[in-house]
């Protein structure tokens, strides 16, 4: 690679630092918000933090489980009901608890495993379920 003329290689930048994000808090829209927290609360274990109104109804509520945090809102029809929702994207989350226990225990709250738990060639144990709106999570513990 060839410097031009009066130039030195830099090992420094000269633009703004990197984002250094503490958190991420997805916010997903949903067809049914009564239905998906009951099933983030019953088949994934979050729980409610925070509800959030609009015109004494609430659309939105804000979900925690450990660290991880997500916002549920309700649909409001605008782009169209039959939209598709959760296509090309998956939420990857890490513990510590037992990834074996932890599915069984969906499975016997009704929910279906989109996939085993199996050992990844990455050195996680792991196994996915979609939500009611087609959002994949994926649950897994470094081996």
């Amino acid at each position: 690679m060839s410097n031009p003329e009066g130039s030195e290689r830099r090992t420094t930048r000269d633009t703004p630092p990197t984002l250094r994000a503490r958190s991420l808090m997805p916010s997903i829209t949903v067809d049914d918000l009564s239905a998906s927290r009951a099933w983030y609360g019953d088949v994934l274990g979050f729980h409610v933090a925070d509800e959030y109104e609009m015109d004494g109804e609430v659309r939105a509520v804000r979900l925690l489980a450990g660290t991880v945090q997500v916002i549920l809102n309700q649909d409001d029809g605008a782009r169209g009901q039959d939209r598709t929702k959760g296509e090309g994207l998956s939420f990857n989350l890490d513990t510590v608890q037992d990834v074996d226990a932890f599915a069984s225990r969906i499975e016997e709250a009704g929910g279906a495993l989109e996939s085993p738990v199996e050992d990844k060639p990455w050195g996680v144990r792991s196994f996915s379920i979609r939500d009611l709106d087609g959002f994949l999570w994926v649950i897994s513990r470094a081996l």
